[in-house]
């Protein structure tokens, strides 16, 4: 069993979530800022499809990307020399949001639903949520988005409408969240396509602790804007 969250109920430790299926911790509440900001400060992340409850999550172990340890392929290196793009910080947030959340090969549905699209626009409007967008020709090609607080950044989802251009995003966000002391970015879970640019899992103790003096951090609280990089 896992609690039932009412408006005013806190989040229960990250101890008390499940191992089947793993990681979920309760149940209820809302999309509120207030509530997603404790969440994500608290290693918590929401997950739930459209019409049913908000369900609130925290796995053990937890995939985690240091930004100074990102892995760039031969390949990748060749085409973030190559350029033909531009990096835009925070300009289509919500269009990002609903890139990612549209329907995916092999996948039965999303749970970036127009409810998550709501909340975490809210949230990017207060300065707390950013979006990494890569424009080829005037033309969104793809990104990501997530929530930042102290120097914790929460990835959230990502797409590619031509080829490379997420992970293009991934690395121009990892460089930037390194020069500005970031020290961690959350990946949730693990997939095959993380770990290949260099994310790895921790246990959910340590990520919790790592947290906790991260997020003390003052939180930028304003839209991004990304230094101009030398070229590669």
């Amino acid at each position: 069993m896992i609690p039932w969250l009412d408006p005013a109920s806190r989040f229960p430790p990250l101890h008390a979530a499940l191992r089947e299926p793993n990681g979920l911790l309760a149940a209820g509440g809302d999309l509120s800022p207030q509530r997603l900001i404790e969440a994500y400060r608290s290693g918590i992340f929401p997950w739930f499809n459209s019409g049913e409850p908000v369900l609130w999550w925290s796995p053990d172990p937890r995939m985690v990307l240091f930004p100074d340890q990102i892995k760039i392929s031969r390949s990748l290196r060749k085409i973030l020399t190559k350029g033909g793009y531009e990096v835009r910080v925070d300009s289509a947030f919500r269009e990002v949001m609903e890139a990612c959340g549209a329907p995916r090969r092999k996948q039965a549905g999303t749970w970036i639903h127009p409810e998550m699209v709501s909340a975490y626009s809210t949230l990017h409007e207060m300065g707390g949520a950013h979006s990494v967008e890569i424009w080829i020709g005037g033309e969104l090609a793809g990104g990501l988005y997530g929530i930042a607080q102290g120097r914790a950044f929460f990835g959230e989802s990502m797409f590619s409408r031509v080829p490379n251009t997420s992970k293009i995003a991934l690395v121009h966000l990892a460089r930037q969240l390194q020069r500005w002391g970031f020290g961690m970015i959350d990946c949730q879970m693990k997939t095959a396509h993380l770990a290949s640019l260099g994310a790895t899992e921790i246990a959910r103790e340590e990520f919790s602790q790592r947290l906790k003096e991260l997020v003390n951090y003052p939180v930028r609280a304003e839209k991004w804007c990304f230094d101009n990089e030398p070229a590669e």
